[in-house]
């Protein structure tokens, strides 16, 4: 029996509400800010995300093995074909993502992206 069990995932972000929203935007949910430092979104049939405000939060950098390297990143499976991860890949950068790594995307089966506060997170094809 386990001593615990999963609360959260929990991101430090220079604004809380604003990276909830372009989660919620990926993954769906609606943010609910319960408290001016702290956001969270339940993500349907997943996970709870929460972020907190971290003033001096520097963004993780991929990739890298030094100092400040990515630390955790988040997996979506975005679909069974690359049709429809190029779907998800379009409204992801429409809601503010950007392109980390696409390179060999096809043989990895995977596309890593930087959510708007830095962090690495990857859209998946679901293999079956």
């Amino acid at each position: 029996m386990p001593a615990a069990r999963l609360r959260s995932v929990v991101v430090d972000c220079p604004e809380p509400l604003e990276l909830a929203r372009f989660y919620a935007g990926v993954a769906g949910g609606t943010p609910e800010q319960e408290a001016p430092d702290w956001v969270v979104l339940q993500v349907p049939g997943g996970p709870r995300l929460a972020f907190q405000r971290s003033p001096g939060h520097r963004p993780p950098q991929w990739p890298r093995a030094d100092q400040n390297s990515q630390q955790f990143h988040l997996d979506f499976d975005a679909g069974s074909t690359w049709e429809e991860v190029d779907a998800a890949e379009e409204k992801a950068l429409a809601l503010g993502a950007r392109v980390l790594d696409r390179e060999d995307y096809e043989k990895k089966d995977f596309r890593v992206y930087a959510d708007p506060a830095g962090h690495p997170f990857c859209l998946c094809r679901i293999e079956h």
